[in-house]
């Protein structure tokens, strides 16, 4: 499952990647229009720039959703197995300080920055 996010993901980003680019490009026509067309030219110039901007948006929202879905879910699974298994879980996360704690002090110790 992680890896068909990720690639969904990828997918979605070159588009939005592209839309960017696109949306550039076009705030680049929007400021020449803007000094140099009538009202007519520069709303129509406008009108375009914000479809692209909306596009944009959708299409990042769209790529950002297969990772929360998936965050949401390996949440749910810690949280029901930290419930379960408490113990363990406080066992964990004691010897991770620990050796947290060893590493940073003997980085500290050792000068290392």
């Amino acid at each position: 499952m992680t890896d068909q996010a990720m690639e969904v993901f990828e997918r979605a980003r070159s588009r939005v990647a592209g839309d960017f680019r696109i949306m550039i490009d076009d705030s680049e026509e929007l400021l020449k229009a803007a000094a140099t067309v009538s009202g007519e030219g520069f709303t129509a110039a406008r009108m375009k720039f914000e479809e692209k901007l909306n596009r944009a948006k959708a299409a990042l929202a769209d790529a950002s959703q297969p990772i929360f879905d998936k965050t949401r879910e390996t949440a749910a699974v810690a949280d029901d197995y930290v419930h379960g298994n408490p113990w363990k879980a406080v066992g964990v996360a004691m010897a991770a300080g620990v050796l947290i704690g060893f590493l940073a002090t003997k980085r500290w110790a050792t000068g290392a920055a």
